[in-house]
């Protein structure tokens, strides 16, 4: 059962992404694996931004551990979309993003996600508690 297409006012936080040539398949709009991508993105410009992640030099790092995605319309080159998210769980080593595109001149969104990110120490790989600058910044989308 699909869930309730959501405004974007359900989500906290929200950037502008643009659409790329190459996003596109041969159906004529952007690929199903694509919005994945963009969500990936939207969470690390968040946590880069406002948590203070290094993703070069950081101890601990996030790992996409799950992840589902529901999709209500297309999108497609050049569309110019706003990638939304917020925090529907913040446990001790994971959170659980909620994710949404909208495209230009749609209140609804074009897809919705859920995506589990494991904080990991960098080098063995083992799930560690989020520090508590990344912990602060997911708290304020909760």
């Amino acid at each position: 059962m699909k869930p309730e297409r959501l405004t974007i006012d359900a989500y906290k936080f929200r950037t502008p992404l643009t659409t790329r040539w190459s996003d596109n398949d041969v159906y004529g709009h952007v690929n199903n694996v694509t919005y994945l991508s963009y969500f990936d993105s939207v969470a690390n410009l968040y946590l880069i931004r406002e948590g203070g992640l290094d993703i070069a030099r950081s101890r601990v790092i996030g790992l996409v551990a799950a992840s589902s995605c529901v999709f209500f319309a297309p999108v497609g080159f050049p569309d110019e979309l706003v990638g939304a998210m917020r925090v529907d769980r913040l446990g001790t080593t994971s959170v659980t993003y909620g994710h949404a595109l909208f495209a230009p001149n749609d209140p609804l969104s074009a897809a919705q996600a859920s995506i589990v990110h494991v904080f990991v120490d960098r080098v063995t790989r083992r799930p560690v508690e989020i520090p508590q600058p990344l912990r602060d910044a997911l708290a304020q989308l909760a």
